[in-house]
């Protein structure tokens, strides 16, 4: 039986001695429901604020108004609820009350949907891919050869090392919990969170919700349990999910546009310009609508400077209130095969608008030279830092055990770098393969990073004489 609004939490082991109300977010008096908790607990962890720190578009970027992946985490969180509270109006939301569940699980799958992208965002991810690429086989070598036969279907999770994937094992397995439970978040939230709900074996790149691995065999059992809580099977995704992928759509197309006209690249007028010679947008209902507002502002007797701002302002607005619109609309159309899970396509996946903005974003973000140059600098820093980390990680006395001592100094200094919670999580007790914990430490150290720490360090660790 399919419980799409399941606030069941993760039991806990016989061993610990409290119960689920005892926890230290929980007070007799408290009138939250288990959703509300969720939110608030991801708001107050420490992955969120790292997010401060961390690549949206422009890496390190001196000008306070651009965003980063903290500020665009809050704004796709704002536009899921607002969207959600649409649907749900509309009555295409049954079964879950607006406030309590659909708003509060938006929020925080929203809020968290970033966690577990590493420094230099997409750039990071790749780098971190590359870097297992070019050492596998001197990984292989020195494992014993039936380990690696059991690790070798899982060779993916970190050759194509995926954000996404990354942010479940935060959301329930690093973060410091007396039961050893992560952020210990309910079921509902855990399932609506995964993006791409298939681990490594289950990808398949021709169907959109397959197409990414979504959770590592690490988190395999919780995983299990989400879906005996919820109903749902590998593949198939909450319909909330679609409403929190088309709000990063929305904010990668708008508002990476408003940033590059926050920094004065380009003008609101060359968007319009830009769009309007876009010949795939045949409604050009929203492009009149700008265009009128914008001879408006042009006659008013303010300074260019502030007509420019008045302009951005309502370009933004205007473009959020169409593909808000496009994606309700969408959800609508498509209501019963959401919740059937067969449906295919991301709600925005054919909207031209959307589309047209992501070329803007590509010619003047992603293609910056000043965007690819720290951004060079970033994968550089990641492969440094892993090579570095992996020697702390693996010379040691005692293959079978983690934490036995270093062999040499280097090592033993950057293996004294390594956060304990995820070295708890390494070393507690599971029947994962030696290779495959090492491997996995060793990216949830480099991911949790944030680009300007990750610099730093890289800057340090490289001035040692090995």
């Amino acid at each position: 039986m399919t419980d799409l609004w399941a606030d069941s939490r993760y039991p806990r082991r016989q061993e610990v001695e409290f119960s689920s109300q005892d926890t230290p977010a929980t007070i007799s008096s408290d009138i939250r429901s288990a959703f509300q908790h969720d939110y608030d607990r991801i708001l107050f962890s420490a992955p969120v604020r790292r997010l401060a720190d961390k690549t949206q578009v422009w890496p390190m970027d001196e000008n306070d108004g651009v965003r980063t992946r903290l500020t665009h985490s809050h704004e796709v969180a704002n536009l899921a609820r607002s969207i959600g509270t649409r649907i749900s109006k509309s009555g295409d939301l049954p079964g879950a009350d607006l406030m309590e569940t659909i708003q509060p699980i938006l929020q925080a799958i929203g809020l968290a949907h970033d966690l577990g992208n590493p420094p230099f965002g997409h750039q990071g991810e790749a780098a971190i891919g590359r870097w297992f690429s070019n050492n596998f086989a001197s990984i292989k070598a020195k494992c014993p050869p039936d380990e690696w036969e059991i690790v070798e279907p899982y060779l993916a999770e970190f050759e194509n090392f995926d954000g996404n994937a990354q942010t479940l094992r935060l959301l329930v397995s690093l973060q410091a919990h007396i039961a050893g439970l992560g952020l210990d978040l309910t079921a509902a939230t855990l399932v609506a969170a995964l993006k791409y709900p298939v681990g490594a074996t289950g990808v398949d790149k021709t169907i959109h919700a397959k197409s990414k691995i979504g959770y590592f065999w690490s988190e395999k059992e919780i995983i299990q349990w989400v879906r005996d809580k919820t109903g749902l099977e590998e593949g198939q995704r909450h319909p909330l999910t679609w409403i929190m992928e088309a709000c990063d759509d929305i904010a990668y197309s708008v508002l990476d546009v408003d940033d590059v006209l926050k920094k004065g690249i380009i003008s609101p007028d060359d968007v319009l310009i830009t769009l309007d010679n876009d010949k795939s947008i045949t409604d050009k209902k929203i492009i009149e609508k700008i265009r009128k507002k914008f001879t408006e502002i042009s006659h008013l007797q303010n300074d260019s400077d502030i007509k420019k701002d008045i302009k951005i302002q309502y370009l933004r607005a205007y473009l959020l209130e169409d593909l808000i619109k496009s994606a309700c609309d969408n959800f609508s159309e498509c209501r019963e095969l959401i919740f059937d899970f067969r449906h295919t396509k991301g709600l925005l996946d054919n909207n031209n608008l959307c589309l047209s903005l992501k070329k803007i974003s590509k010619k003047f973000c992603f293609n910056n030279e000043v965007v690819l140059r720290q951004e060079a600098i970033g994968a550089d820093a990641i492969d440094g830092l892993m090579t570095a980390f992996w020697k702390g990680i693996t010379d040691r006395k005692d293959r079978d055990q983690l934490l036995s001592k270093r062999n040499l100094p280097f090592s033993k200094y950057m293996f004294s770098l390594i956060s304990p919670n995820y070295m708890e999580c390494a070393v507690k007790p599971h029947t994962l393969p030696t290779v495959y914990r090492e491997m996995r430490l060793l990216t949830d150290m480099v991911s949790g990073m944030t680009d300007t720490f990750a610099l730093n360090l890289w800057h340090k660790v490289r001035a040692i004489p090995q």
